[in-house]
């Protein structure tokens, strides 16, 4: 009998990975997901790799009536995975209401509603913008959080706040939240991958949509910072690590002994790599010309972080196991399948 994770944001493109990694250690995933930044199409692909389509319902995590059935239905939940929230930080700078009701709204929703049903394991989905830029690299938990640069990131620390407030309040929920630096590639099969709406925010899909001929041209942002090449840096890691990640963190929840636990943890690679360093490597293993050119400096953009790993090694028991190279190479074979339809 496969124990059941409530996976919301399930069908998105770090939740779909987990799902399958989820699958591969033998558990079972049902998906929360209302699709307004994924495709129902990930499900055909999920389905292509573990052989069966998971189990999932369509509706809003903030919609407490909605979740409450949820949990109900699905008796006998081990925990929650939770990765459910809006994420363009330049949205969240125009819209700061909507990501403040969708970020903070969902996660409230789901922790009383934990507490009602005595689902105790939550494994939550962070990231690194709570470091800001870094005085010192590279960035271990107990560096100090800087004031964030948007709506989004502000969301992100009020989020751990909110979870670091309920542990000190003796409640019996029990919280990892696992501080993400840069997810890339996709699955190897090349069925799931990151599936931006519209022009991409992200480097990687904008690589590979260059690469493809979706997009003319990539704007480096900037060649003048203080990194050996000008260009920014940052901690890349293969999104198969990071859903790895998050059964490490749901396992060790599970032997955690104190009946009210919350901690972070950061999950990068340790290393970092600059935005003109990823270029060349993307080039490198695709055989593609990229075409490119540097514009100015993006607003709000952090100049230099990534990961000491320690903690999620000694800790979790995890490390990455994929190489930027490696990486390009699946995020790449995503994109030629996607062409292909």
């Amino acid at each position: 009998m496969r124990r059941k994770i409530l996976v919301t944001g399930g069908a998105g493109y770090i939740g779909s990975h987990t799902v399958v990694a989820l699958h591969n250690t033998g558990y079972e995933a049902v998906i929360v997901d209302n699709f307004a930044n994924s495709s129902k199409s990930v499900l055909d692909g999920l389905e292509g790799i573990i052989g069966r389509r998971p189990k999932l319902y369509e509706l809003d995590c903030t919609d407490r009536k909605a979740m409450r059935e949820v949990f109900q239905k699905e008796k006998g939940l081990q925990g929650v995975i939770h990765f459910a929230a809006f994420k363009a930080v330049g949205e969240s700078v125009n819209e700061p209401l909507k990501y403040y009701q969708n970020n903070l709204g969902s996660l409230l929703v789901l922790l009383e509603l934990m507490e009602e049903e005595g689902v105790k394991n939550l494994v939550f989905s962070s990231s690194c913008t709570v470091y800001g830029q870094p005085e010192k690299l590279p960035v271990t938990e107990e560096t100090p959080t800087q004031p964030a640069t948007s709506p989004y990131g502000r969301t992100k620390q009020m989020c751990e706040d909110i979870l670091s407030d309920l542990r000190k309040s003796k409640s019996p929920v029990r919280s990892l939240a696992l501080r993400y630096f840069n997810p890339i590639g996709a699955h190897e099969s090349g069925l799931i991958g990151e599936l931006p709406n519209g022009v991409p925010n992200n480097l990687i899909p904008f690589v590979t949509q260059t690469a493809a001929g979706i997009r003319e041209q990539i704007t480096v942002f900037g060649d003048n910072y203080n990194t050996p090449d000008g260009t920014c840096i940052r901690d890349y890691i293969h999104v198969m690590d990071l859903a790895d990640a998050h059964i490490k963190a749901f396992e060790y929840l599970d032997k955690v002994s104190e009946e009210s636990f919350y901690d972070t943890v950061n999950v990068g690679t340790g290393k970092g790599n600059s935005v003109l360093e990823v270029i060349q490597a993307f080039e490198k293993v695709s055989g593609e010309k990229l075409n490119y050119k540097i514009g100015d400096r993006r607003s709000g953009d952090i100049e230099k972080v990534w990961a000491n790993v320690d903690k999620a090694n000694q800790v979790l028991n995890w490390q990455a196991k994929h190489d930027i190279e490696k990486s390009l190479d699946d995020a790449w074979r995503w994109q030629q399948q996607l062409s292909k339809k």
